[in-house]
């Protein structure tokens, strides 16, 4: 009878599949991947003259050269952080978030109400 770790681990397992993010994955990103993704998950969505754009606002120190943005965004579509709409200066850029699980309460919660109206 598999216990509640064996379901576990093949949760765990089946997450490497699905795709997208979760905010614990921010943290074993680079430096450079890690800001731009923190830049996308604020608007979850930017056309590539708006990442230029805020790159250019952002101070001195923490701007990426346009080379080296590019090839960060090429890295983090290839590895589905992001998804790409169309191709150069008309690409735009969405945040992949992975699913979320539905909840199970509320079918549990109809479920003991019904059974406590039928009681009645």
């Amino acid at each position: 009878m598999p216990g509640i770790f064996d379901r576990l681990q093949k949760e765990i397992e089946n997450k490497g599949d699905e795709g997208g993010i979760t905010a614990l994955d921010l943290a074993d990103l680079p430096l450079t991947l890690r800001k731009i993704m923190r830049l996308m998950l604020r608007e979850l969505q930017l056309s590539y003259p708006q990442l230029l754009e805020t790159m250019a606002a952002l101070p001195e120190g923490e701007r990426l050269p346009h080379k080296d943005l590019d090839e960060a965004l090429d890295v983090l579509t290839a590895q589905s952080w992001l998804t790409r709409i169309g191709q150069g200066e008309k690409a735009i850029y969405k945040v992949n978030l992975r699913r979320k699980a539905g909840s199970k309460l509320a079918s549990g919660v109809w479920n003991t109400l019904d059974e406590k109206l039928k009681g009645k």
